[in-house]
């Protein structure tokens, strides 16, 4: 059902956590599945710096989760905001079809947090 790839991020998730001191958060949940995905961003001279994220919800949401820090972690918010539920779902080797939408709520949750920075820096 689930690539080893899924797994491995599913048992041992990578930027798991809070960022206390984050410069921007971004959160959001699917109300049908139940989950909820919480995106902690720090960023410096336009660059993603630091990435966590806390994660309630199944294998696939976790790992989606897991998988999208990895591939934010170091790029700007511009290169950030390309990428795309395909490319975390191609991360992770394949999701079944019906877990495919978590992959979505992951991007969700970092364009929510891009976009509650920007909305910051411009006050």
């Amino acid at each position: 059902m689930y690539t080893q790839k899924v797994l491995e991020h599913f048992k041992n998730p990578h930027n798991q956590g809070e960022i206390k001191d984050a410069d921007a958060v971004g959160q959001v949940g699917n109300p049908i599945c139940g989950d909820v995905m919480k995106i902690y961003l720090k960023i410096e001279d336009d660059k993603i710096t630091d990435v966590k994220f806390e994660t309630l919800g199944c294998a696939a949401a976790v790992a989606v989760s897991s998988a999208l820090t990895g591939l934010v972690k170091g790029k700007t918010l511009n290169e950030a905001l390309k990428i795309t539920k395909d490319d975390v779902v191609e991360d992770l080797g394949g999701l079944p079809p019906i877990k495919v939408h978590c992959s979505m709520l992951g991007v969700d949750a970092l364009r929510q947090a891009i976009k509650n920075y920007k909305l910051k820096i411009k006050k």
